[in-house]
Protein backbone atom coordinates (compact mmCIF):
# COMPACT_ATOMS: atom_id res chain seq x y z
CA UNK A 1 0.00 0.00 0.00
CA UNK A 2 2.81 2.39 0.82
CA UNK A 3 4.57 1.64 -2.44
CA UNK A 4 1.51 2.07 -4.65
CA UNK A 5 -0.46 5.11 -3.49
CA UNK A 6 -1.83 5.66 -7.01
CA UNK A 7 -3.22 2.14 -7.17
CA UNK A 8 -4.71 2.53 -3.71
CA UNK A 9 -6.33 5.83 -4.70
CA UNK A 10 -7.66 4.27 -7.89
CA UNK A 11 -9.18 1.37 -5.94
CA UNK A 12 -10.90 3.81 -3.55
CA UNK A 13 -12.31 5.86 -6.44
CA UNK A 14 -13.56 2.67 -8.10
CA UNK A 15 -15.32 1.62 -4.89
CA UNK A 16 -17.01 5.04 -4.71
CA UNK A 17 -18.13 4.77 -8.35
CA UNK A 18 -19.56 1.31 -7.73
CA UNK A 19 -21.56 2.50 -4.73
CA UNK A 20 -22.65 5.82 -6.23
CA UNK A 21 -25.83 4.61 -8.02
CA UNK A 22 -27.11 3.25 -4.71
CA UNK A 23 -26.89 6.61 -2.94
CA UNK A 24 -28.11 8.97 -5.67
CA UNK A 25 -31.03 8.81 -8.09
CA UNK A 26 -29.97 11.79 -10.20
CA UNK A 27 -30.49 10.66 -13.77
CA UNK A 28 -28.45 13.49 -15.27
CA UNK A 29 -25.50 12.89 -12.93
CA UNK A 30 -25.36 9.17 -13.74
CA UNK A 31 -25.58 9.96 -17.45
CA UNK A 32 -22.69 12.41 -17.16
CA UNK A 33 -20.55 9.79 -15.42
CA UNK A 34 -21.50 7.24 -18.06
CA UNK A 35 -20.34 9.67 -20.74
CA UNK A 36 -17.08 10.15 -18.85
CA UNK A 37 -16.45 6.39 -18.81
CA UNK A 38 -17.14 6.15 -22.54
CA UNK A 39 -14.95 9.08 -23.53
CA UNK A 40 -12.22 7.79 -21.21
CA UNK A 41 -12.11 4.64 -23.35
CA UNK A 42 -11.91 6.83 -26.46
CA UNK A 43 -9.11 8.94 -24.96
CA UNK A 44 -7.15 5.84 -23.91
CA UNK A 45 -7.36 4.55 -27.48
CA UNK A 46 -5.88 7.83 -28.71
CA UNK A 47 -3.17 7.70 -26.05
CA UNK A 48 -1.95 4.39 -27.46
CA UNK A 49 -1.14 6.25 -30.67
CA UNK A 50 0.06 9.60 -29.38
CA UNK A 51 1.44 8.74 -25.96
CA UNK A 52 2.98 5.31 -26.46
CA UNK A 53 3.87 5.27 -30.18
CA UNK A 54 4.32 8.94 -30.99
CA UNK A 55 1.73 8.93 -33.81
CA UNK A 56 -0.51 11.95 -34.31
CA UNK A 57 -3.93 11.26 -35.85
CA UNK A 58 -6.39 13.92 -37.02
CA UNK A 59 -9.03 11.35 -38.03
CA UNK A 60 -9.35 9.09 -35.03
CA UNK A 61 -13.07 9.82 -35.03
CA UNK A 62 -13.54 7.52 -38.05
CA UNK A 63 -13.13 4.45 -35.82
CA UNK A 64 -15.47 5.99 -33.26
CA UNK A 65 -18.03 6.62 -36.00
CA UNK A 66 -17.72 3.13 -37.49
CA UNK A 67 -18.56 1.62 -34.11
CA UNK A 68 -21.44 4.06 -33.64
CA UNK A 69 -23.04 3.41 -37.03
CA UNK A 70 -22.52 -0.35 -36.76
CA UNK A 71 -24.69 -0.42 -33.65
CA UNK A 72 -27.22 2.10 -34.94
CA UNK A 73 -27.78 0.42 -38.30
CA UNK A 74 -27.89 -3.09 -36.85
CA UNK A 75 -30.36 -2.12 -34.12
CA UNK A 76 -32.50 -0.30 -36.69
CA UNK A 77 -32.53 -3.21 -39.12
CA UNK A 78 -32.53 -6.28 -36.88
CA UNK A 79 -34.39 -5.04 -33.83
CA UNK A 80 -33.54 -4.58 -30.18
CA UNK A 81 -32.01 -7.90 -29.18
CA UNK A 82 -28.92 -8.58 -27.09
CA UNK A 83 -27.57 -10.91 -29.78
CA UNK A 84 -27.93 -8.24 -32.45
CA UNK A 85 -26.23 -5.68 -30.20
CA UNK A 86 -23.23 -7.90 -29.49
CA UNK A 87 -22.94 -8.76 -33.19
CA UNK A 88 -23.09 -5.05 -34.10
CA UNK A 89 -20.32 -4.20 -31.64
CA UNK A 90 -18.21 -7.05 -33.04
CA UNK A 91 -18.82 -5.91 -36.63
CA UNK A 92 -17.78 -2.38 -35.73
CA UNK A 93 -14.56 -3.61 -34.14
CA UNK A 94 -13.71 -5.81 -37.14
CA UNK A 95 -14.40 -3.00 -39.62
CA UNK A 96 -12.29 -0.61 -37.56
CA UNK A 97 -9.44 -3.12 -37.45
CA UNK A 98 -9.54 -3.50 -41.25
CA UNK A 99 -9.76 0.25 -41.77
CA UNK A 100 -6.87 0.97 -39.40
CA UNK A 101 -4.78 -1.70 -41.13
CA UNK A 102 -5.43 -0.19 -44.58
CA UNK A 103 -4.75 3.38 -43.46
CA UNK A 104 -1.68 2.29 -41.53
CA UNK A 105 -0.14 0.35 -44.38
CA UNK A 106 -0.76 3.26 -46.75
CA UNK A 107 0.76 5.97 -44.61
CA UNK A 108 2.84 4.73 -41.68
CA UNK A 109 5.88 4.12 -43.88
CA UNK A 110 6.02 7.90 -44.31
CA UNK A 111 6.55 10.66 -41.77
CA UNK A 112 4.01 11.07 -39.00
CA UNK A 113 2.33 14.15 -40.47
CA UNK A 114 1.44 12.19 -43.61
CA UNK A 115 -0.42 9.70 -41.42
CA UNK A 116 -2.17 12.56 -39.62
CA UNK A 117 -3.36 14.11 -42.88
CA UNK A 118 -4.38 10.78 -44.42
CA UNK A 119 -6.47 9.89 -41.38
CA UNK A 120 -8.13 13.30 -41.67
CA UNK A 121 -8.88 12.58 -45.34
CA UNK A 122 -10.34 9.14 -44.55
CA UNK A 123 -12.53 10.52 -41.77
CA UNK A 124 -13.76 13.22 -44.15
CA UNK A 125 -14.51 10.55 -46.75
CA UNK A 126 -16.56 8.56 -44.26
CA UNK A 127 -18.37 11.73 -43.20
CA UNK A 128 -19.38 12.42 -46.81
CA UNK A 129 -20.42 8.78 -47.23
CA UNK A 130 -22.62 8.96 -44.14
CA UNK A 131 -24.19 12.20 -45.40
CA UNK A 132 -24.93 10.85 -48.90
CA UNK A 133 -25.98 7.27 -48.09
CA UNK A 134 -29.34 8.45 -46.78
CA UNK A 135 -31.13 5.15 -47.32
CA UNK A 136 -29.03 3.69 -44.52
CA UNK A 137 -27.77 6.62 -42.44
CA UNK A 138 -30.56 9.21 -43.02
CA UNK A 139 -27.82 11.78 -43.64
CA UNK A 140 -27.32 14.69 -41.27
CA UNK A 141 -30.75 14.13 -39.72
CA UNK A 142 -29.68 10.78 -38.30
CA UNK A 143 -32.10 8.28 -36.84
CA UNK A 144 -33.22 6.85 -33.54
CA UNK A 145 -33.25 3.16 -32.76
CA UNK A 146 -34.43 0.77 -30.10
CA UNK A 147 -32.07 -0.84 -27.63
CA UNK A 148 -32.53 -4.03 -25.57
CA UNK A 149 -34.72 -3.66 -22.50
CA UNK A 150 -31.76 -4.33 -20.26
CA UNK A 151 -29.84 -1.37 -21.70
CA UNK A 152 -32.80 0.99 -21.18
CA UNK A 153 -32.06 0.94 -17.46
CA UNK A 154 -29.61 3.82 -17.00
CA UNK A 155 -28.07 2.20 -13.93
CA UNK A 156 -27.31 -0.97 -15.90
CA UNK A 157 -25.77 1.11 -18.69
CA UNK A 158 -23.73 2.99 -16.08
CA UNK A 159 -22.25 -0.25 -14.73
CA UNK A 160 -21.63 -1.63 -18.23
CA UNK A 161 -19.67 1.50 -19.18
CA UNK A 162 -17.76 1.43 -15.89
CA UNK A 163 -16.80 -2.23 -16.26
CA UNK A 164 -15.71 -1.75 -19.87
CA UNK A 165 -13.61 1.29 -18.94
CA UNK A 166 -11.83 -0.68 -16.20
CA UNK A 167 -11.29 -3.71 -18.46
CA UNK A 168 -9.96 -1.54 -21.29
CA UNK A 169 -7.61 0.24 -18.90
CA UNK A 170 -6.27 -3.06 -17.53
CA UNK A 171 -6.00 -4.57 -21.01
CA UNK A 172 -4.15 -1.60 -22.51
CA UNK A 173 -1.94 -1.34 -19.43
CA UNK A 174 -1.00 -4.97 -19.90
CA UNK A 175 -0.43 -4.36 -23.62
CA UNK A 176 2.03 -1.51 -23.11
CA UNK A 177 4.08 -3.63 -20.71
CA UNK A 178 4.45 -6.49 -23.17
CA UNK A 179 7.57 -6.72 -25.39
CA UNK A 180 5.48 -5.28 -28.23
CA UNK A 181 4.43 -2.34 -26.07
CA UNK A 182 8.02 -1.65 -25.10
CA UNK A 183 9.05 -1.62 -28.76
CA UNK A 184 6.29 0.92 -29.43
CA UNK A 185 7.67 3.13 -26.67
CA UNK A 186 11.14 2.74 -28.12
CA UNK A 187 9.77 3.86 -31.51
CA UNK A 188 8.32 6.91 -29.79
CA UNK A 189 11.65 7.78 -28.19
CA UNK A 190 13.95 7.11 -31.15
CA UNK A 191 12.51 5.60 -34.30
CA UNK A 192 15.82 5.41 -36.19
CA UNK A 193 17.65 3.64 -33.38
CA UNK A 194 14.83 1.13 -32.94
CA UNK A 195 14.89 0.37 -36.66
CA UNK A 196 18.67 -0.04 -36.58
CA UNK A 197 18.23 -2.75 -33.95
CA UNK A 198 16.37 -4.83 -36.53
CA UNK A 199 12.75 -4.12 -35.69
CA UNK A 200 10.22 -3.67 -38.51
CA UNK A 201 8.76 -0.52 -37.01
CA UNK A 202 5.99 -0.23 -39.61
CA UNK A 203 4.49 -3.50 -38.41
CA UNK A 204 4.54 -2.32 -34.83
CA UNK A 205 2.96 1.01 -35.77
CA UNK A 206 0.20 -0.73 -37.71
CA UNK A 207 -0.43 -3.00 -34.73
CA UNK A 208 -0.75 0.03 -32.45
CA UNK A 209 -3.15 1.60 -34.95
CA UNK A 210 -5.29 -1.55 -34.99
CA UNK A 211 -5.44 -1.74 -31.19
CA UNK A 212 -6.37 1.95 -30.99
CA UNK A 213 -8.99 1.60 -33.74
CA UNK A 214 -10.70 -1.38 -32.10
CA UNK A 215 -10.81 0.40 -28.74
CA UNK A 216 -12.19 3.60 -30.31
CA UNK A 217 -14.88 1.57 -32.10
CA UNK A 218 -15.97 0.09 -28.77
CA UNK A 219 -16.34 3.56 -27.27
CA UNK A 220 -18.39 4.71 -30.28
CA UNK A 221 -20.74 1.75 -29.86
CA UNK A 222 -21.30 2.59 -26.20
CA UNK A 223 -21.77 6.29 -27.00
CA UNK A 224 -24.76 5.79 -29.29
CA UNK A 225 -26.32 3.36 -26.81
CA UNK A 226 -26.55 6.19 -24.30
CA UNK A 227 -28.26 8.45 -26.85
CA UNK A 228 -30.26 5.83 -28.77
CA UNK A 229 -29.59 8.08 -31.73
CA UNK A 230 -26.81 8.41 -34.29
CA UNK A 231 -25.98 10.99 -36.96
CA UNK A 232 -22.94 12.23 -38.85
CA UNK A 233 -21.53 14.18 -35.89
CA UNK A 234 -19.76 10.99 -34.80
CA UNK A 235 -17.42 11.54 -37.78
CA UNK A 236 -16.82 15.21 -37.00
CA UNK A 237 -13.39 16.66 -36.27
CA UNK A 238 -14.68 17.69 -32.82
CA UNK A 239 -14.61 14.08 -31.71
CA UNK A 240 -10.92 13.74 -32.52
CA UNK A 241 -10.14 17.08 -30.88
CA UNK A 242 -11.94 15.94 -27.73
CA UNK A 243 -9.78 12.83 -27.55
CA UNK A 244 -6.65 14.91 -28.20
CA UNK A 245 -7.51 17.43 -25.47
CA UNK A 246 -8.38 14.70 -22.97
CA UNK A 247 -5.05 13.01 -23.61
CA UNK A 248 -2.99 16.20 -23.37
CA UNK A 249 -4.75 17.56 -20.28
CA UNK A 250 -4.54 14.27 -18.41
CA UNK A 251 -0.99 13.51 -19.49
CA UNK A 252 0.35 12.00 -22.70
CA UNK A 253 1.64 8.48 -22.24
CA UNK A 254 -0.35 7.85 -19.06
CA UNK A 255 -3.51 5.82 -19.48
CA UNK A 256 -4.86 7.04 -16.15
CA UNK A 257 -4.32 10.56 -17.46
CA UNK A 258 -6.77 9.88 -20.29
CA UNK A 259 -9.42 9.01 -17.70
CA UNK A 260 -8.68 12.15 -15.69
CA UNK A 261 -8.69 14.30 -18.84
CA UNK A 262 -12.06 12.86 -19.90
CA UNK A 263 -13.46 13.59 -16.45
CA UNK A 264 -12.27 17.21 -16.47
CA UNK A 265 -13.54 17.99 -19.95
CA UNK A 266 -16.95 16.37 -19.44
CA UNK A 267 -17.40 17.99 -16.02
CA UNK A 268 -16.39 21.38 -17.44
CA UNK A 269 -18.72 21.00 -20.41
CA UNK A 270 -21.64 20.02 -18.17
CA UNK A 271 -20.93 22.75 -15.62
CA UNK A 272 -20.56 25.54 -18.18
CA UNK A 273 -23.70 24.39 -19.99
CA UNK A 274 -25.63 24.54 -16.72
CA UNK A 275 -24.32 28.05 -16.01
CA UNK A 276 -25.78 29.20 -19.34
CA UNK A 277 -29.22 28.93 -17.71
CA UNK A 278 -28.30 31.73 -15.30
CA UNK A 279 -26.47 34.18 -17.56
CA UNK A 280 -26.31 34.50 -21.36
CA UNK A 281 -22.54 35.01 -21.32
CA UNK A 282 -22.07 31.33 -20.49
CA UNK A 283 -23.79 30.39 -23.75
CA UNK A 284 -20.35 31.05 -25.23
CA UNK A 285 -19.07 28.22 -23.07
CA UNK A 286 -16.42 27.26 -25.62
CA UNK A 287 -14.52 30.48 -24.75
CA UNK A 288 -14.40 29.59 -21.06
CA UNK A 289 -13.51 26.04 -22.01
CA UNK A 290 -10.55 27.36 -23.96
CA UNK A 291 -9.44 29.47 -20.99
CA UNK A 292 -9.67 26.40 -18.77
CA UNK A 293 -7.52 24.45 -21.21
CA UNK A 294 -4.90 27.23 -21.30
CA UNK A 295 -4.84 27.36 -17.50
CA UNK A 296 -4.34 23.61 -17.18
CA UNK A 297 -1.53 23.62 -19.76
CA UNK A 298 0.26 26.47 -17.96
CA UNK A 299 -0.01 24.83 -14.55
CA UNK A 300 0.63 21.28 -15.79
CA UNK A 301 2.90 21.47 -18.86
CA UNK A 302 3.25 17.68 -19.04
CA UNK A 303 -0.42 17.07 -18.30
CA UNK A 304 -1.84 16.56 -14.84
CA UNK A 305 -0.53 13.03 -14.30
CA UNK A 306 2.76 13.66 -16.09
CA UNK A 307 3.52 16.81 -14.08
CA UNK A 308 2.58 15.23 -10.75
CA UNK A 309 4.65 12.16 -11.57
CA UNK A 310 7.66 14.33 -12.42
CA UNK A 311 7.34 16.25 -9.15
CA UNK A 312 7.03 12.99 -7.21
CA UNK A 313 10.19 11.60 -8.79
CA UNK A 314 12.07 14.81 -7.95
CA UNK A 315 10.85 14.53 -4.37
CA UNK A 316 11.98 10.92 -4.13
CA UNK A 317 15.42 11.76 -5.53
CA UNK A 318 15.84 14.65 -3.10
CA UNK A 319 14.94 12.44 -0.15
CA UNK A 320 17.58 10.17 1.43
CA UNK A 321 17.28 6.61 0.21
CA UNK A 322 15.36 4.30 2.49
CA UNK A 323 17.35 1.30 3.63
CA UNK A 324 16.41 -1.90 5.38
CA UNK A 325 18.31 -3.18 8.49
CA UNK A 326 20.86 -4.97 6.29
CA UNK A 327 21.73 -1.67 4.60
CA UNK A 328 20.25 -2.58 1.24
CA UNK A 329 18.46 0.28 -0.51
CA UNK A 330 14.72 -0.15 -0.88
CA UNK A 331 14.14 2.80 -3.19
CA UNK A 332 11.68 2.03 -5.95
CA UNK A 333 13.28 0.33 -8.92
CA UNK A 334 11.00 2.30 -11.18
CA UNK A 335 13.28 5.35 -10.93
CA UNK A 336 15.46 5.70 -13.95
CA UNK A 337 13.66 2.85 -15.69
CA UNK A 338 14.37 2.84 -19.41
CA UNK A 339 12.66 1.11 -22.26
CA UNK A 340 14.18 -2.28 -23.02
CA UNK A 341 13.58 -3.45 -26.61
CA UNK A 342 15.76 -6.50 -26.49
Amino acid sequence: MGRNPVQLGGALVLMVLIGLPFVTDSRSFLMMLTQIFIFAVFAMSYDILLGYTGIVSFGHCMFFGVGAYSVGVMMNEKGAAIGSLLLAILIGMVLSALLSYIVGMLSLRLKSHFYAMLTLAFSGLLLVLAEKWRSVTHGNDGFTFQVPELIKDRTVLYFIALVIMVLVYLGLRRFIHTPVGRVLQAVRENEQRTESLGFEIVHYKVLASIVAGITASLSGSLYVLTLRFVNTTVFSMDMTLNALLMTIIGGVGTLIGAIIGASIIEFAHHWLTELAKFHPIFERWIIFFGLLYILVVLLFPAGIVGTLRSKWHKYRKARPQDTDPSGVSTESESQGKKVNVS
